[in-house]
């Protein structure tokens, strides 16, 4: 068969570097098939596969080609043309599944990129009917119009699939009032692995031939060992199947991972929304104590019942601040209870009758608002937070020691409910035993438990001990009549523990399933079993040598198959950027992605910013997710083996290094820092790109242009002539549709000592005399392009009882020379700027920056450059302008005399992304409010990032993120006040949208002369 031209079909990802080229006889034969017939992407290149090898489970398998079918008949198609050709099948949806479900060799199907849609609601029937790859959020929203909803809501609700919640049995915290996924399901419409295509519904059983013999043979064993209780998702659940069940086809077939049918359509139940829903916090001494208690708050009917662990609240304060998280009550671990009424004061009632019967009496009650919601966020983000194992902390809170990796397997155990408290005490005796940690959460009014544990995988020798672990936890969750799996399925991950599970006869009764499904093996293969025809009542095999070479013969993959970190090579720290907080191993940082995807969700409904480039281009290889993979593959060094491969360029080059990741991200992940590692390694003593020669050396031009007399003017009006500036920018590597920043002639640190009361200092003064110093930095930026800032900054510090001392000379941070991965430059920026600021960080002497992108790198870079100064030191003593004004005195002011008055005032306000990321914006929310404004923040990176925005090839994305939240927002409100401290946000605003932009600096000032006047 004559093969189909690669320009036949699109790649998921533009600019791909990668042929889009079939490699073998039957990769060709499908594509040949396909050519012409589908309009969605087919694509075999390197970077997709790569991509597509990994879920949110601790395994790698890389698929042939992945294919994104636009509509449910070139999915018929693809699955027809794959089964007859013998190509293994995958379905998968936005792969956020934890146990290595969603990957597989073959044929992989990503139903997310088109098949997404909500069909259709019937507000009567209350049901809805979807699309496999519709995003729930997206359903929920569209339910909600009618005051409709779909119970199992999941903590990925914001990311994960319909089809993928049909294909693991995803559950949620409010599972406990609405049931588990399969029993909110009317029909489904499937393709199975005979290539037949129907639907599946109550009492469908004849579709299947065989199906309905099969299990009218073996009754006994199916009502003994299935469906026992509410979160028995493990294997098939065959209980659907009974006569008195109805014969529920669409039940049995949710929760079986693809390994029976791909999904191409599904019709949901939905329910009421509930009224003011109260939550309950309830404290108790440990996570055991929290589990014994639940049979008694399930007495009152609640809607969910949430476990939290301390730790697990510690991680959180450590890496958002204590204000992130809303006072709990006293305890070690607490229940999260939600409950509903008639309205809301029926709902606190109840939820007081429901507080008054626990064994606590450390109880707070939430009502419907922010301290609810932001607690419901942290527990949404315990798959990524568990991901890192409890911090150990000291007596000032600092930490001190845990924070290390840890990994799903056995993030997802169930037991009936009333076992959960003893179950939990033997857990943690066996997690003890074997030296293993993890913070324990969960949905524990159904007896689920998610612990993500720090099991030594980056060694064989490791694995072995993680498995035998893994085994003796499956036998004791047996004593306690417990499932392995309580809504994640069995994956990879566990599919080799179900025979601790059920019995010998029930495992040969899944295989018989299965060959009635998929007698050639091609639906996710190596998951959960083998297909094997049954002759008789399971079981009922005469031969026992027989009857046990049947068991290995339908036995799924074992565990340790395809775990991908094991595969990693490491990458020591060199002399670039240290990771001292993964072991100096850059191998072992990029590894913190779970592959839980919140990067690839819109968080700002939260107030966070990540991953601004994702929201624009919406390709999983410009999430923090999809560039982690591509960097974890680099590690590998199957797929991708060097550090110039241009698929890793391909994966960084959207990455606005915004760092927001590093806050939003629970797992820690800090893309910008890797991004700059990866530059440096590859570009050192190499030729770079031009962008990086003058966007990446920037201070040092401006520098000259503000110290060479007439060299300002000179460079501004050049710059306004079109053809010399579009042949600058060309040869720079800037975007011709970009202006270059207006440049000033003088230095800050010349012209302050001159005009204001400021003065150079090379050493701390000897003697206060009774004056409250404080140190303004002055950035590069704010040296030689703008300084209107850094000039306010010394009128609001004055204002505020502070004597201004600048340093002996204008200091650069190295920003720019570390984000185009320059690392030795900024080391020496770095080291020279910090031996500069030492001697006032050790007087006890305030360091406050101006420009916040600068500010972050002595709170945060500097720290993990390897720079012998005393750089702790002085970050420690380095403070942002709202910081050090709501500061408590003697640091802060020691009165408010200097607060300017914002009444009535309108600001829309940009936090700068590291601002955000790094130092947190809360300071300068409460000043802001303090002072009577009308603030509405914007959730979002302006989109110019620094370089990112001015570089050729980039401004596409910079519009699109600008349009997220920036651009809409000043046109919502176009006689605001526009403040932004970051000057590349100013810019953006200016370019894009015609306003300026002021620094908190002259804002206050502007508004304190205000005052002034008006008394």
């Amino acid at each position: 068969m004559p093969t189909a031209p690669a320009s036949s079909f699109q790649t998921l990802y533009p600019n791909n570097p990668d042929p889009n080229q079939p490699d073998t006889e039957v990769l060709r034969e499908f594509a040949s098939h396909l050519s012409g017939r589908v309009r969605g992407e087919l694509d075999f290149t390197t970077t997709a596969r790569a991509l597509y090898s990994t879920d949110a489970g601790n395994y790698r398998v890389v698929p042939s080609v992945v294919f994104a079918p636009a509509d449910k008949a070139e999915a018929i198609l693809a699955i027809t043309t794959a089964r007859d050709l013998g190509m293994p099948i995958t379905p998968r949806g936005s792969g956020t599944s934890c146990a290595g479900n969603a990957i597989g060799p073959g044929l992989v199907i990503d139903f997310l990129r088109h098949m997404n849609r909500v069909i259709s609601v019937d507000p009567q029937k209350k049901t809805a009917i979807v699309e496999p790859g519709c995003i729930e959020a997206t359903l929920q929203k569209t339910a909600g119009q009618y005051g409709l909803r779909f119970g199992p809501d999941p903590s990925t609700q914001n990311r994960c699939t319909i089809g993928g919640m049909v294909g693991n049995n995803a559950c949620g915290p409010h599972a406990t009032a609405w049931g588990k996924t399969s029993e909110n399901i009317v029909s489904l419409e499937v393709v199975d692995g005979h290539g037949r295509h129907f639907t599946a519904g109550q009492g469908s059983l004849a579709t299947v031939p065989g199906l309905q013999e099969l299990i009218e043979a073996n009754l006994a064993p199916i009502r003994t060992e299935m469906g026992r209780f509410g979160r028995q998702v493990s294997g098939y659940s065959l209980e659907y199947l009974l006569p008195e069940n109805g014969g529920n086809l669409a039940g049995m077939l949710v929760g079986t991972e693809g390994t029976l049918a791909c999904v191409l359509e599904v019709e949901v139940k939905l329910v009421d929304i509930p009224r003011a829903p109260v939550l309950v916090a309830i404290g108790y001494s440990n996570m055991i104590e929290a589990g014994r208690d639940v049979p008694a708050i399930l007495a009152h009917k609640p809607l969910a019942v949430e476990g939290l662990d301390k730790r697990l609240v510690d991680v959180v304060r450590v890496h958002k601040g204590p204000g992130a998280v809303p006072e709990l009550p006293a305890g070690e671990g607490w229940l999260m209870c939600e409950i509903g009424g008639a309205d809301l004061d029926d709902a606190m009632r109840r939820a007081q009758a429901m507080a008054g019967s626990a064994n606590s009496s450390a109880v707070a009650i939430y009502p419907p608002g922010e301290d609810a919601a932001r607690l419901w966020r942290i527990r949404a983000d315990g798959a990524g937070l568990g991901g890192r194992t409890p911090v150990e902390l000291d007596s000032d809170g600092n930490v001190v020691g845990g924070n290390e990796q840890a990994w799903p397997g056995w993030e997802d155990a169930a037991v009936p409910p009333e076992n959960l408290g003893d179950y939990l005490e033997d857990f943690t005796a066996l997690m003890d035993n074997y030296g293993i940690n993890g913070l324990l959460y969960g949905h524990f009014g159904d007896g689920c438990v998610h612990v993500r544990l720090d099991m030594p995988l980056g060694s064989q020798a490791g694995v072995g001990k993680s498995k035998e672990f893994l085994i003796d936890s499956a036998k004791l969750l047996g004593k306690y009549g417990g499932s392995v799996s309580g809504e994640h399925g069995d994956g990879r991950s566990r599919s080799e523990l179900l025979k601790y599970m059920y019995s010998p006869q029930m495992l040969q009764l899944f295989a018989a399933v299965k060959h009635l499904f998929d007698p050639e093996n091609l639906m996710n293969p190596g998951v959960l079993t083998r297909p094997q025809p049954l002759v008789g009542p399971a079981g009922s095999h005469p031969d026992h040598h027989a009857f046990e070479q049947l068991q290995k013969e339908i036995a799924p993959d074992n565990l340790e198959i395809g775990l991908r970190r094991p595969a990693a090579k490491t990458i020591p720290a060199a002399t670039g950027f240290q990771f001292r907080h993964d072991h100096a191993d850059f191998t072992t940082a990029v590894h913190r992605c779970t592959g839980v995807s919140k990067c690839r969700a819109d968080n700002s409904g939260g107030g966070e910013f990540m991953c601004p480039s994702f929201n624009a281009t919406k390709n999983e290889i410009d999430s923090t997710r999809g560039r982690a993979r591509v960097l974890e593959e680099l590690a590998g060094g199957e797929l991708i083996a060097t550090w110039d491969d241009p698929r890793v360029t391909r994966a960084l080059d959207l990455c606005l290094a915004c760092k927001a990741c590093a806050a939003d991200c629970p797992a820690g992940i800090d893309m910008a820092k890797y991004r700059s590692e990866v530059y440096y390694r590859r570009y050192r003593g190499k030729v770079r790109p031009a962008s990086h020669y003058l966007l990446g050396r920037l201070p040092v031009w401006t520098r000259l242009t503000a110290t060479i007399p007439g060299m300002a003017a000179i460079a501004n009006t050049a710059m306004k002539i079109p053809p010399i500036r579009n042949l600058a920018f060309k040869i720079a590597g800037i975007d011709s549709r970009r202006q270059m920043p207006h440049l000033q002639s003088h230095l800050f640190n010349n012209w302050a000592p001159k005009h204001t009361c400021a003065r150079k200092a090379s050493s701390a003064p000897r003697s206060n005399n009774g004056k409250k110093y404080v140190v303004l930095w002055a950035d590069s930026f704010s040296q030689s392009i703008n300084d209107e800032g850094a000039r306010d900054m010394i009128a609001v510090l004055v204002s505020a009882g502070y004597t201004p001392l600048l340093p002996p000379q204008d200091l650069c941070c190295g920003l720019t020379w570390i984000t185009t991965g320059q690392l030795d430059t900024a080391r020496e920026k770095i080291t020279t700027l910090v031996e500069q600021l030492t001697p006032f960080a050790l007087a006890g002497i305030p360091i406050v920056g101006v420009e916040p992108s600068c500010t972050a790198v002595l709170r945060d870079d500097a720290l993990d450059l390897n720079i012998d100064a005393e750089v702790e030191a002085v970050s420690s003593a380095v403070y942002t302008l709202a910081e050090l004004l709501t500061a408590p005195a003697p640091i802060g002011p020691d009165s408010t005399d200097w607060m300017p008055n914002l009444t009535g005032k309108e600001v829309v306000a940009q936090p700068h992304c590291h601002h955000y990321s790094v130092m947190g914006w809360d300071a300068d929310e409460t000043l802001l409010n303090r002072a009577g404004a009308k603030l509405i923040k914007l959730s979002g990176c302006c989109g110019l990032a620094g370089n990112f925005g001015m570089e050729a090839g980039h401004y596409e994305t910079s519009v699109k993120v600008a349009q997220q939240s920036l651009l809409p927002t000043l046109a919502q409100h176009p006689d605001a006040i526009y403040l932004a401290d970051g000057f590349s946000c100013r810019t953006q605003a200016g370019q894009l949208a015609g306003r300026g932009g002021v620094h908190l600096a002259s804002l206050i000032k502007q508004n304190q002369n205000a005052m002034k006047a008006r008394s």
